[in-house]
């Protein structure tokens, strides 16, 4: 049986375009989606090997319930992408408790609650491959989005630490951080703006979601076995 790979968000944007990269490479992918049933009946109709599993990442019950679904149907997991979170735009002394607890239950908690459930059938195997999508503004932070960069920062120190944490089973943590990357995310930007941030990123293009999907394909693969605790950075050059 081929490797069985977990995605997170994996009806929209980049979750899906990863989802389709390892689709169409013959894998079976589980893909953890909240509310796109259309989007991920689309999937289902388009590869026999898609399997939907609708849960949000921030609730453990039903975090624990899709993933012990999976590991009930095919016995494995070998790679877990986590994928999953949101964006607000919004000064800081306009954030809530409420849009605090939003953007870190989805970001960080969900990456958490999928993470735990999901590694101790990889320890057992002594082999397993997660990948987090943080984002650039995770390294250098990003005026009106104060509490999504630090998400995203959270999500790398994740990475970093469970890296060392789970290396002697064999298993590789790594984070791909995309600049701006055209999805849903950027529809509330105006075409000035966009504009500006094409200027902005020094390969002059805005990042498409197949961009991010092959990084994580590079990471699952044999060609980065040897790598663990790394942040790649996919963003055009926007930060170096």
């Amino acid at each position: 049986m081929k490797d069985i790979i977990l995605i997170t968000g994996a009806t929209r944007g980049i979750g899906r375009a990863i989802a389709e990269l390892f689709l169409n490479k013959g894998f079976t992918v589980a893909g953890i989606y909240k509310e796109s049933d259309s989007l991920a009946n689309e999937l289902v109709e388009k590869f026999e090997n898609f399997v939907p599993v609708k849960a949000d990442v921030s609730k453990k019950e039903e975090v624990e319930r899709a993933v012990s679904l999976i590991y009930g149907k095919f016995g494995k997991i070998d790679c877990l992408i986590n994928n999953a979170g949101i964006s607000e735009a919004r000064l800081l002394q306009d954030e809530t408790e409420e849009s605090y607890e939003r953007i870190f239950s989805t970001n960080m908690k969900g990456a958490f609650l999928v993470t735990k459930s999901v590694l101790p059938g990889m320890i057992n195997k002594k082999k397993g491959k997660i990948i987090n999508i943080s984002s650039m503004w995770g390294i250098t932070g990003g005026a009106m989005e104060v509490l999504y960069s630090a998400s995203k920062a959270a999500l790398i120190g994740f990475t970093k630490a469970l890296a060392k944490e789970v290396a002697l089973s064999g298993i590789t943590v790594n984070a791909v951080a995309p600049g701006v990357i055209k999805t849903d995310m950027l529809n509330s930007l105006s075409e000035d703006i966009l504009s500006e941030l094409k200027e902005e990123t020094p390969l002059n293009r805005l990042g498409k979601p197949e961009d991010i999907a092959g990084v994580c394909y590079f990471l699952y693969s044999d060609s980065a076995d040897f790598i663990t605790g790394q942040v790649v950075s996919a963003d055009g050059g926007m930060v170096i």
